[in-house]
């Protein structure tokens, strides 16, 4: 990549690097309505023996929206292409991705296309399907999520002021609800109706058995967007996965249990 393709790719998608040059480096992708900010108090804390690599997805936080294309991302795939085009910009190999919710499927779609660049895949509350079809349940019927995108079109912030507690689930925690409902409401609103169609309909079943990395999934004991039985369908079809259940509520534990996500991924590397 030229220097200027270099430039582009790092300042479309807001990458910083910190931590430990010299350190294996780690990848954090942030799950849909959120940015590279929802790893405050993860990212930190893995920063002295790591070199860490944060980013936003085109439409969310510091990213340049100018550079969203519909076409480009009607499906995961571009998601992915921008995950490559940041490891290749940064002449990054032996990567441990961290995904989050949706960028748990876009990190395994970019380690299936370029498995060389991976060292390892980390896997937070993943879901490869959210509907329920014959013989999966993915928490949700297909009349759920219609309703949910047409709520999303009609009013986002209303929309992200409703859900986001819902998702964030820690009720007596009713902060942690504001904070992803204010990181929702900065999510450019025509992106994200797009990029949530993309999410929530997706259908990645197939994609999890051609991982061929270390792969970590860390799944909450109650998640209204990713039941445990996601968990368990994922670390089933992923050969020689782990699987690990935290102590934690909700479909956000890098929020709500922050360090026992870090206790999981420093004990899976170690």
């Amino acid at each position: 990549m030229t220097d200027a393709g270099t430039i582009d790719v790092l300042h479309r998608n807001n990458v910083t690097v910190s931590g430990n040059p010299t350190g294996p480096t780690l990848v954090f992708a942030h799950g849909f309505g959120c940015s590279q900010e929802t790893w405050s108090l993860v990212a930190p804390q893995l920063e002295p023996d790591h070199r860490v690599v944060l980013f936003d997805h085109i439409g969310a936080g510091g990213s340049d929206a100018s550079g969203y294309d519909a076409k480009k991302y009607r499906t995961l795939d571009g998601y992915a292409t921008d995950v490559l085009e940041i490891l290749d910009a940064l002449d990054a190999s032996e990567v441990v991705f961290v995904g989050h919710s949706v960028s748990a499927m876009i990190g395994v779609l970019a380690a299936n296309r370029v498995p060389s660049r991976f060292a390892a895949l980390i896997l937070i509350g993943p879901s490869p399907r959210y509907v329920n079809a014959d013989g999966y349940r993915g928490g949700f019927e297909q009349a759920d999520i219609d309703a949910l995108l047409d709520s999303l079109d009609a009013n986002y912030v209303g929309w992200s002021r409703q859900t986001a507690p819902m998702i964030m689930g820690n009720p007596d925690r009713p902060e942690l609800g504001r904070r992803l409902a204010d990181s929702f409401c900065r999510l450019d609103p025509v992106i994200a109706g797009q990029f949530a169609k993309v999410t929530f309909l997706s259908d990645n079943r197939e994609d999890l058995a051609r991982v061929t990395v270390p792969t970590l999934v860390l799944q909450c004991r109650t998640d209204a967007i990713a039941p445990t039985e996601v968990g368990d369908y994922v670390h089933a079809s992923i050969t020689g996965s782990r699987l690990v259940v935290l102590d934690a509520t909700g479909h956000v534990p890098i929020l709500s249990a922050p360090d026992q996500v870090v206790r999981e991924i420093r004990e899976f590397l170690s």
